[in-house]
């Protein structure tokens, strides 16, 4: 297990700060999942360096402009639009 092990009040503080209501249950749960996501950060101390590559090249491919979706095309599946628009459910 990780040498900082997480309590409840750290899971609490997080939550609030992403605002975020959590039960009691659901504290004591996240509290086990934190403390294992943080065990799995030690593991990675682990893991041995490796030199790297003076000279790295980009493997990816070029951009080039290519022909895409009219608006009708992009639409057509839409469950919802508006004046050409996608519509989405209201937030708040």
């Amino acid at each position: 297990m990780s040498d900082t092990p997480v309590d409840a009040d750290e899971v609490r503080h997080v939550a609030e700060l992403a605002r975020v209501d959590l039960d009691e249950d659901e504290v004591e749960e996240f509290t086990t999942q934190f403390a294992d996501i943080l065990e799995y950060f030690d593991a990675l101390d682990e893991v041995p360096e490796v030199d790297r590559e003076d000279e790295l090249v980009n493997v990816m491919r070029p951009d080039e402009v290519r022909d895409g979706l009219t608006q009708e095309e992009a639409l057509s599946n839409a469950e919802e639009t508006e004046d050409g628009y996608f519509k989405g459910p209201r937030v708040s």
